[in-house]
Parts: structure tokens; sequence; C-alpha cells
């Protein structure tokens, strides 16, 4: 706990937060799938543009921020890193710090990397039902859990939204007997979700009426902005609650650090959208 919040001292999230922070370990016993030991995830050496980039995880952790002013919701962050690092910090917890201002309970997942796309699946599937299952203990209401992520963790978040009756381990405890279907969704700068035929939806993306209300957010100038397009045509198709908002610039993984056009125009939209989305 020390370590983590001289980490957010660090990079300067709010420190009362940290001192509220709580950390759930996923999986109690064996990491399903997972032949490394059990350890604590490593920094790597790379901290450049002031990211704290996270590897080698083998023990999947939710991080837990509660919001001051709760509204009864809460929302899991995956941080993105092409499914090798978790940038933690810019897409982790200072999204955690933003969406606590809000007055949504945040909860930073440490998700399996690096190269474990399946286990990282179960730990958003296991996150969301352990979650479920102690919203009492920071107030929530069940049904108002909800997932967002960048980049690759915004991959693993509409994977999450659309895979949720897939059985992607063996149940553990009562936790595992609850639903992992995010309530809502939001993807920003999401990657990898076009691998089809053509640059068509990720066949493994399997949408219809019950998947989840879903942002979006991209630009025109990100490399897999193209994903954030088939995600929402695939959506609107489906029938299911889609927003939109595709700008010209911005890059990819800028969070929502000043400076840059787009990671200072999501947020605002995102909040708009949120009251809508969770009822």
């Amino acid at each position: 706990m020390k370590q983590i919040v001289i980490l957010l001292m660090m990079i300067g999230v709010n420190t009362t937060i940290a001192a509220q922070q709580q950390q759930i370990h996923l999986w109690p016993a064996a990491v399903p799938g997972e032949t490394a030991p059990k350890q604590t995830a490593k920094v790597t050496p790379d901290g450049s543009n002031n990211v704290t980039r996270l590897t080698d995880v083998t023990d999947p952790i939710l991080e837990v921020f509660p919001a001051a002013n709760g509204n009864g919701a809460g929302v899991i962050i995956c941080p993105g890193g092409g499914y090798n690092i978790l940038a933690i910090n810019l897409e982790g917890y200072e999204i955690a710090a933003w969406l606590n201002k809000l007055g949504y309970t945040a909860f930073v997942l440490q998700y399996r990397v690096p190269n474990k796309e399946a286990g990282a699946l179960q730990d958003a599937q296991r996150a969301i039902r352990l979650v479920r299952s102690r919203a009492a203990e920071w107030k929530l209401q069940p049904d108002k859990v909800g997932m967002m992520g960048f980049s690759a963790g915004g991959s693993l978040t509409a994977r999450a939204s659309t895979q949720y009756n897939v059985h992607t381990y063996t149940p553990i405890d009562k936790a595992d007997s609850l639903s992992a279907r995010p309530a809502f969704s939001a993807l920003i700068y999401p990657a990898y979700l076009d691998k089809g035929e053509n640059r068509s939806l990720t066949p493994e993306l399997t949408l219809n009426s019950e998947t989840p209300s879903t942002f979006l957010f991209a630009t025109a100038d990100d490399f897999y902005g193209n994903s954030a397009l088939v995600m929402a045509g695939a959506l609107r198709d489906a029938k299911v609650p889609v927003e939109l908002h595709f700008y010209a610039k911005g890059g990819h993984g800028y969070g929502l650090r000043t400076g840059n056009p787009a990671g200072e125009a999501w947020p605002a939209l995102m909040e708009k959208w949120l009251k809508t989305a969770v009822k």
C-alpha cells in the first residue's frame, strides 16, 4: 500500500483517494491457466511521457477508489498497452480520480499481460462478478457496474461486453454465479476491433440486442481509428444504443491529459453520456 501511495503522489493523483484505496486479488488460489508464480506486477524501465508501465502481471488485482459522494454506480477501468503492458497511471489511476469527482466508484483492473488475451478476459469477467458480489460494501447498485477501456483495454472491454455469456473459467465461489455483463461500456481510442475480413468487425465480438449501451471516442489520425467506426456500425445494426465521437486529430494514447484536443474533449462528452446511460 505504501508503494502505491508514493506512486500516486509522483504522478499527481489526489493522495486522499490513494489513502482510501483497497486491493482485491481476483483469484484467491490458483489463477486459471496461469503457469507463472503469483507476483507483484513489474514496472518497466520505460517511463517516457510520464507514463508508468506495468508488465508481468501474474496475480491480477482490482484497485478500488470509492467516491466520496457516490451515486451508486461503479466503473471498472481497463488500461491499455497492446496486451503487453498496462499504462497504469495514464489510463488507470488518473481516470479513477476523474470518475471519483463525478461520483462514480472506480476500479482499476490489473489484468494479465504480456500476451495473455484469454487470461485477460477471464480477469475482466471475474472483476465484474466480484464487484457485483461486494456492491453493498461500496454502496453500489449491482446493476450499475460498467466498464471502460483504452486501446487494448478498449478491446478487452468490448470482449467483456459481447462474451459475458461465454464460460471462460471454472467457477470458484458464489460471486461466479452473478452476471459478467457490464451495465454500460465506454471504449476510448479502442484497438483490435476490426480484425475481421477487409477490416470488418473482429469475429469473436458477437453483438445482439442485449449488448450494453456503448460510448466510443477516437480520431481520424489514430492508426487504430477504424476500430471505433466498425464497432459503432455493428452496434447500430444490432440496435444497441451507441454514441460515437470521431475527431480529426489527437492520435492515440493521450488519456485525459491537457494539451491534446482529443484528450480534452472526450471526458465532457462521456460525462454527459453517463448521465443517460446509467439509469
